[in-house]
């Protein structure tokens, strides 16, 4: 028999979190910055995107992952919305933050993160032809909700680090 200690900890260790990812919105003359990345199901086109890292604020993540993933830098203006949404094929639900801002300097000689095969641009009609080839169904409900002008303030995200 479980004692209340035990239970607790035992409830703790199955409990459920979402996965906090970022996503940078990036659009130039009617085109999406998107990358071509290989994943469990085979070659897929996402937004720079990726994971929020521990000690590291969501406006910082969403620098990083686009730096990592696309050799530019990055600047985050407004947030495009806050995605939430559960893979219907391995169970994991992700809490999305896509932000737009301005694409700034390419460092060309820099390595892409490590399962990116390239940038590519495309349009909201090309990402819509191409659905199945999308990471998920939010790379193009991202683009749609940039298109149809939904910006919310970054002022909105409070980092509260450690405090208590």
């Amino acid at each position: 028999m479980l004692n209340s200690t035990d239970s607790k900890s035992s409830k703790s260790a199955l409990q459920w979190k979402p996965n906090v990812t970022v996503a940078a919105i990036i659009e130039h003359a009617g085109k999406f910055l998107l990358v071509e990345e290989i994943t469990e199901r085979g070659h897929r086109f996402n937004q720079p995107a990726g994971h929020l890292e521990e000690h590291e604020t969501i406006i910082a993540a969403a620098i990083r992952e686009t730096l990592e993933e696309t050799a530019y830098d990055f600047t985050p203006e407004a947030i495009v919305g806050i995605y939430h949404w559960q893979h219907p094929l391995n169970g994991i639900t992700y809490l999305r933050f896509a932000f737009t801002g301005t694409l700034g300097k390419h460092y060309p000689e820099q390595a892409l993160d490590d399962g990116i095969i390239r940038t590519v641009w495309k349009t909201e009609t090309e990402i819509a032809a191409e659905g199945a080839s999308m990471r998920s169904p939010q790379v193009l409900l991202c683009v749609q909700d940039y298109l149809a002008g939904k910006r919310y303030p970054l002022d909105i995200l409070k980092h509260l680090g450690q405090a208590l």
